[in-house]
Formats: C-alpha cells, structure tokens, sequence
C-alpha cells in the first residue's frame, strides 16, 4: 500500500448543514449562458444525491452535461464516512476520472494495488481500469470527482493510471510573473494521450491574470483556498475557498487575487483534441 504524501496547505471542504428559518435568502448564486457561480452556501444537506453501489456516500453534483451549461465533464464532491466507499464507483466504461482530496485519507485500489490519498492526493483513473475506493479511517474523507468522456485517438495509447499529490509536484510559474501566477501540473502538457488536464493555479496576494482569456477550453473552477475577485465574461465576481465557477468555451475570464493569502483553485479543461463538428457535416462527408 502506498501513501501520498500530505500536502502542507489548505482545502475548503463543504460540510453540509442548512441555515436557520432566521437568516436572510440573499446569496451570491449566478447562472447565465457563458459561466455560473455556486458559492459554498449553496452546498447544504437538501442538495446532495447518493449514488448507486456507493456505501455511506452523498454527493453534490457541481457540473454535468446540460444543454446550456458544462458539455465535456462533470464533477461531483463526494463525501464518504467510515466504512464507506464503492466496489463499482464507475459504471461508464468510457468514462476516465480524476479524484484530489480535500479532507480525510481515501483508500483508491487499481488493479490489486491500493494507494491512501490524503488531503492533497491526486489520482487519474483511466477509462475500464476497474478501480474501486473506501473509507478505512475514523473520519468523514471528502473529494473532488471529475469524470470525463474519454476521446480516443487512433495511433495513441490510453494514459495508464497514476497517483500524485499537490506536495509532490512543483508549481510550473508563468512567463513574466515572478512566480506570482503558477500551475501545478499532474501530467505533461506535451503528453498527447490525456484529453484533459486537472491542475491547481495559485496566484499570490495581488496577483492578476491580466487580460480576458477568450479560448476554446471549458473550465470547471473550485477555489481551494483564499479570495479574488473574478472576470466572468462582463462581470466582476467576489469568489472564496470552497466556491466553484463554470466557464463555457470562449467564456472571457480575468482575476486579481485578494486577501491575506494565496488564491488557489483546481482547475478542469479539455485539451489536445480537435473540435468536434456537429453530426450534420459529419454524416455528409464522403
């Protein structure tokens, strides 16, 4: 058994509950075409699904496929009591995953092998890798669960599974900034078998992405930790640690990070792979 080494840093992990008949409804929850915002606030008890073949388990279901909204992933946080846990968590054969830790130790077993992720943990699962996941602690263990369809591609082989840790990988700095904008990254960006990439991206106190990045990448947002205030299309948006924003292709986004500490967020995009033309040119061509 291996143990992924625990990050020295800080995860917001939602904790459930619901607030009082007293307190007042307004909140910061925004949904339009081009991005949405789910504050922390949102994740109460009323809002968590169970899942099938999953023991002692709920979830809240951040992003899936909708018309209108996320097109290539979902994301769920899954929280799962001791003893708790799944021997058939994926029943999408062409379904590949990502789960990073937030808080507790989570036992992942890939084929007989079995690796603890602790707060920091990063684990890819490929498509039909059979992997399962228990509580074997004596506390609630809650992480992010990104799925995705796996785009195959003739002439390159699937990404076989791997196991990391925020800790273990050294944040990749920007060009120009001083280190003040970094990525830490699971996988090569030049490794042309992954059809998308799970990061984390901190931007210290002050920092800024400094223009409006309009591109082609979907993005799934969950700030980790600390504050900014957010470029979402044509707004400003105040966001914190334990917020999640989604971001549609094309979605112009900028930040300037605030507060006392670092702004760090993981980050979901789908990379290295054409676009995708509609059925219409597909079926015609000869």
């Amino acid at each position: 058994m291996d143990m992924i080494k625990t990050a020295e840093r800080t995860y917001y992990a939602p904790q459930g509950g619901h607030p009082g008949q007293n307190e007042l409804l307004t909140g910061r929850a925004v949904f339009t075409e081009a991005y949405a915002v789910i504050p922390k606030g949102v994740m109460q008890d009323i809002v968590t699904s169970p899942l099938p073949f999953w023991d002692k388990t709920r979830a809240w279901i951040i992003a899936r496929p909708l018309s209108g909204f996320a097109e290539t992933f979902s994301q769920y946080v899954v929280e799962v009591l001791p003893d708790g846990g799944s021997e058939r968590p994926e029943l999408d054969a062409g379904a590949e995953g990502v789960l990073f830790v937030v808080e507790g130790e989570l036992t992942v077993s890939v084929a007989g092998k079995q690796n603890v992720l602790a707060p920091g943990g990063f684990a890819f699962l490929p498509p039909a890798s059979g992997w399962t996941v228990r509580n074997e602690s004596a506390a609630a263990v809650r992480f992010h669960w990104i799925r995705k369809a796996y785009e195959a591609v003739d002439g390159l082989d699937v990404p076989e599974a791997f196991f990391s840790s925020d800790q273990d990988v050294a944040p990749s700095p920007m060009p120009g900034t001083e280190g003040r904008w970094a990525t830490t990254r699971f996988v090569d960006p030049a490794d042309m078998r992954h059809d998308m990439h799970v990061t984390i991206v901190t931007l210290k106190p002050g920092a800024v992405i400094p223009f409006a990045e309009t591109h082609v990448m979907e993005h799934g947002l969950y700030v980790l930790e600390g504050k900014a205030v957010y470029r979402l299309n044509q707004d400003w948006v105040e966001v914190e640690a334990g917020d999640f924003m989604w971001l549609r292709a094309f979605c112009p986004q900028a930040c300037y990070a605030g507060g006392p500490g670092n702004f760090r967020y993981l980050l979901y995009k789908d990379v290295n792979r054409h676009a995708r033309l509609g059925g219409y040119l597909g079926s015609r061509a000869r």
